[in-house]
């Protein structure tokens, strides 16, 4: 499999102009394709694009071309395209009347409505043309549903350095580079740094400084404001395929990087992960990851899903294509991954996500160290809820109980308040808040926090709020400012209500 030879930047723009004007773009394809088309897309059905892709239009010939990958003719190819640039640079190949495309090209939305276009090898783009499956080693993926959720997890403030670590495809290091002013991609792959350098080119983005390695070895001991990796996080018997298998054992690929990262981070910089974690017997997965967090960090780690071995083997054994070979090959493979869970005593496998942030008051020994589960729905784009997160934490580190009932508070803008209980009683079982933004968390609370939430518009300090609760529900107050503290740390460090600073709640 040969590397598609790197465009010059004219010729990259030509190609990207010509892309955009026959509507190439993520929204172009929704309007030529239809909602149902396009969803199967993402399910590696083809048949409905390929039906709404007949006629001779510039965007049939791309989609057909570079999404579908199926063989076009020369002559509607060079109507959509400067194909003897294309043909030349590596984008496509001719075979006599037909046009073939060398490297898979998929548009893709920014943030803020940019044309992107993401390269990668053909049929590897994650619900692509080919689906995933029977790749070789070295292959470098396109776009899937774990690099859009780092994506979209990440802190996007504007910074002076970021760090892409296993770059792949080059989303990570497209998206920072729209606010860092120097990127760095890193892969052991080295075919992976060309596709992210064709993938930043098309994209129009400027170039990113591109390091071939290991983990951190390539940059050595420089340091960053922003690191993100979507690391080879699969715990599995060995080493069989680059884009996805890490080489270590278990989950030391993630521990190694996790530990590794706290040394190349700046004062205030994030490091922001996907990752395996095993649940071994005899252990809390959240003592299993607290234990990689780095001194002089604060981490928040978020377990999204949790499978058994058994479900966790298939997984991959279906992702490499495994479950299409001889039976007896599939069950020899099958074995070694049961093997590989049973030496390590590993009975389950957590995914999930992990933030690092480096702070003073970490590194001065009073570290904020967050590890939850929470497998529901989240609102993307994430990322200012993390940040969010770790203000709340430094908050709460600044204010001990006589600070907070000293404090004003005004309940988020996004919570709603449910009512739970028989149809017909006069007072509800319990209440629920519940956010409809970010995490979109929820919890119960009692008489007394339903009412202090429900008064929070930052007029007045908590303490006197809770006075006036007491004198309502006939309480002592000074028990109910003694055991009401603890309570409002709670809806403070989960976004229900937010401090007051400076005269003014924080956006």
């Amino acid at each position: 499999m040969s590397t598609p030879s790197l465009p010059a930047s004219d010729r990259a723009l030509r190609l990207r102009e010509a892309l955009i004007a026959a509507a190439f773009t993520a929204d172009g394809l929704l309007e030529r394709l239809g909602a149902p088309a396009y969803a199967a897309l993402a399910r590696s059905e083809t048949v409905p694009a390929l039906r709404a892709t007949r006629g001779d239009s510039p965007l049939d010939t791309l989609v057909r071309l570079f999404l579908l990958q199926r063989p076009v003719q020369a002559s509607a190819a060079a109507v959509a395209l400067p194909l003897e640039e294309c043909v030349q640079d590596g984008w496509a190949v001719r075979e006599g009347d037909l046009v073939r495309a060398a490297v898979d090209v998929r548009p893709y939305g920014g943030p803020e409505g940019q044309d992107w276009f993401i390269v990668s090898d053909l049929g590897c783009a994650v619900g692509g043309a080919g689906g995933i499956g029977s790749h070789e080693e070295g292959v470098v993926l396109g776009v899937g549903g774990a690099s859009t959720t780092l994506a979209g997890i990440t802190v996007r403030r504007p910074v002076a350095s970021a760090l892409d670590l296993g770059t792949g495809s080059g989303i990570q290091a497209l998206h920072a580079a729209q606010h860092a002013i120097r990127v760095t991609a890193t892969d052991v792959n080295p075919r992976a740094l060309e596709f992210t350098r064709l993938t930043l080119a098309l994209s129009g983005a400027a170039p990113a400084e591109l390091l071939e390695g290991s983990l951190f070895e390539p940059v050595g001991t420089r340091t960053y404001d922003l690191i993100v990796s979507n690391p080879p996080f699969v715990i599995s018997p060995g080493a069989r395929l680059t884009y996805r298998d890490g080489g270590m054992g278990g989950d030391d690929l993630c521990r190694t990087l996790v530990q590794q990262a706290g040394d190349r981070l700046n004062e205030d910089g994030y490091a922001q992960f996907l990752a395996n974690w095993q649940h071994v017997e005899g252990e809390e997965w959240q003592d299993r990851v607290r234990s990689w967090v780095p001194a002089g960090c604060d981490a928040w780690i978020v377990q999204r899903e949790v499978q058994d071995i058994t479900q966790y083997a298939e997984l991959w054994l279906r992702d490499s294509g495994d479950h299409r070979t001889d039976p007896a090959v599939y069950t020899q493979r099958y074995e070694a991954w049961l093997d590989e869970f049973e030496a390590r005593r590993t009975k389950a496998v957590g995914f999930g996500w992990i933030t690092l942030r480096r702070s003073a008051a970490a590194a001065a020994g009073h570290p904020s160290v967050v590890a939850e589960e929470w497998p529901h729905a989240v609102e993307q784009p994430l990322g200012p809820a993390v940040e969010a997160h770790f203000a709340r934490q430094d908050y709460l580190r600044e204010h001990d109980d006589a600070a907070l009932l000293a404090a004003h508070f005004t309940l988020s803008e996004e919570v709603v308040q449910e009512q739970v209980g028989v149809p017909g009683a006069e007072d509800p079982e319990h209440v629920v808040l519940r956010q409809h933004r970010g995490m979109r968390r929820a919890t119960k609370v009692d008489a007394v926090g339903a009412g202090f939430a429900g008064v929070c518009d930052g007029s007045l300090p908590a303490g006197r709020i809770l006075d006036a609760i007491a004198q309502l529900m006939a309480e002592d107050p000074v028990l109910l400012r003694d055991r009401t503290p603890q309570s409002i740390r709670l809806l403070v460090e989960e976004g229900f209500i937010e401090p007051v600073r400076d005269g003014a709640p924080p956006s």
